[in-house]
């Protein structure tokens, strides 16, 4: 399986997902510049976590408009698998390639720290070596992480099974007091309607080596390296 990260001006996510895919699954890797229109030969995009060309106006906003992001569309109407982890799911949302919207965090507060997640659809390509409601400690580190979707396109997401990951309890319990940043219906993570690009507030690639003191999120290249090979 072949992975391509996309890099931003301000990216800074870019290597550890190269380091998961490459050196910890032994899979393919390469980095892809902002400015690139050639993304051939890729069974998976990565938009990683940053602050892409340093957050300024709106998080997502300005890279939405970087000329590879036409090349992911396409490579997404194709049925190419794509992953937006953090600033990477702000950058879908801003590109549309996902409903809703990231805004800043209910305490105004940048947080960094382990939180629990909790798996809602494990039929996806990200998530089918999970188990259904099976609970993930994974860490998170965003500024703008309260996720916002009106409630006529919550109700749809909900309908179709498209929350794939809620914040939760260690215990699997989906309250308001385990929602970090104040994500609507507790949402960490969601997918699309053709099922191939899922966005995602927490950090898998940060939970996939022992000595980071969680493998928690190996499940999801795990998932994807299951589909494709």
């Amino acid at each position: 399986m072949k992975f391509g990260v996309i890099v931003y001006p301000g990216s800074n996510c870019d290597h550890d997902c190269y380091h998961v895919a490459k050196h910890v699954f032994g899979q393919e890797a390469e980095y892809v510049w902002h400015k690139s229109h050639d993304i051939k030969g890729f069974d998976c995009l990565v938009l990683p976590g940053g602050f892409s060309y340093g957050d300024y106006l709106r998080v997502g906003a300005i890279a939405r408009f970087s000329p590879v992001m036409e090349e992911v569309k396409r490579f997404a109407e194709m049925g190419g698998l794509v992953i937006g982890i953090c600033n990477g799911f702000q950058i879908l949302c801003e590109s549309g390639l996902l409903p809703g919207a990231l805004i800043m965090n209910r305490e105004l507060k940048f947080i960094c720290s382990d939180c629990f997640i909790r798996v809602e659809n494990n039929s996806t390509p990200f998530t089918r070596t999970y188990g259904k409601g099976q609970v993930l400690e994974i860490p998170i580190a965003h500024a703008d992480g309260n996720y916002f979707v009106d409630e006529e396109t919550l109700k749809g997401l909900e309908d179709s099974a498209r929350i794939v990951f809620r914040y939760s309890t260690a215990a699997g319990e989906i309250t308001p007091g385990a929602i970090p940043n104040g994500a609507v219906a507790n949402i960490a993570g969601i997918i699309n309607e053709k099922g191939n690009v899922l966005g995602m507030m927490p950090h898998p690639e940060r939970a996939c080596e022992r000595e980071l003191g969680s493998t928690d999120g190996r499940g999801v290249f795990e998932s994807l390296i299951k589909v494709l090979v």
